[in-house]
């Protein structure tokens, strides 16, 4: 309960609505009134921008819509933690960078910790404090922003400037 998902494609339930995919995991662990459930979802999709959205279905949301109810739906939890698998995967620039700072704010405003799972340099730089590099099963590194794009190191330099040359081979 502490800790949230947001997967990489939102993973909503195509035969739910917005409000239903978003109450899913409420109605299953809470015993709350079906106005404070309303509420919590209202509350939810507020912060990420969709208010009055709960009777859409996946299929009528555009990409970052779908994002965004994936990501209301992990907060109806309040939870300590948030995971993101590739929250921009898919998106374009544009969308993308309102997916960022809307990580951004959530972190801000609601005091919680976010893990991001990303190839995407752009926003791990705007989002990150810190940059985890995985190569082989392993932690290559952890450092800083700067430190991290300051890298002597031959994997970690190839990933990031996306080089097709290196240690790195597919």
């Amino acid at each position: 309960k502490q800790i949230g998902m947001v997967f990489q494609n939102s993973a909503l339930f195509d035969s739910m609505s917005v409000f239903e995919n978003i109450s899913l995991a409420l109605n299953e662990h809470y015993k709350y009134s079906n106005d404070k459930i309303r509420e919590i979802v209202a509350e939810q999709l507020a912060h990420v921008n969709l208010k009055n959205t709960e009777n859409l279905m996946p299929s009528e949301l555009s990409g970052g819509m779908r994002k965004r109810v994936g990501i209301a739906r992990s907060l109806a939890m309040k939870p300590k933690i948030l995971l993101f698998d590739e929250p921009t995967t898919g998106l374009d620039p544009i969308t993308a960078d309102v997916i960022n700072d809307l990580i951004i704010e959530t972190n801000k405003k609601l005091k919680i910790t976010s893990i991001i799972v990303t190839h995407d340099m752009t926003s791990a730089y705007k989002i990150g404090d810190r940059i985890a590099m995985l190569y082989k099963g392993k932690i290559e590194d952890i450092d800083s922003i700067d430190n991290i794009r300051k890298t002597k190191n031959p994997v970690i330099y190839q990933f990031i400037n996306g080089l097709a040359s290196g240690p790195i081979t597919d």
